[in-house]
């Protein structure tokens, strides 16, 4: 997870807590980190991530990701103009119910 070629984003460092992000690899390791941003991240983290991967990559990772909670599914949905369907981590989670919500 060596970083190499581009510098480090300025993304905010306690969405890392269990890695040294000097150590991250931000191409290898982009699914992990879009993953990160998209959960955890504030709309700066977000905007920072776009620009430093592109719409088109973001949204592609987005969209193979194997789980996102609910609210950050609908946003990715609405902001990427994808049906939600189309979503592996929707997909996911049709074919693995859980307990009743109340």
């Amino acid at each position: 997870m060596i970083s190499q070629g581009k510098a480090q984003p300025n993304i905010s460092p306690s969405l890392f807590w269990d890695t040294q992000m000097a150590k991250i690899d931000w191409d290898v390791n982009s699914s992990y980190v879009i993953e990160r941003v998209l959960s955890r991240g504030t709309w700066k983290d977000f905007k920072t991530l776009l620009s430093f991967y592109g719409m088109e990559r973001v949204k592609t990772a987005a969209i193979q990701l194997r789980y996102l909670d609910k609210r950050t599914l609908a946003f990715c949905s609405v902001f990427f103009h994808v049906p939600i369907e189309k979503f592996r981590c929707y997909n996911f989670q049709q074919s693995n119910p859980g307990h009743w919500e109340y």
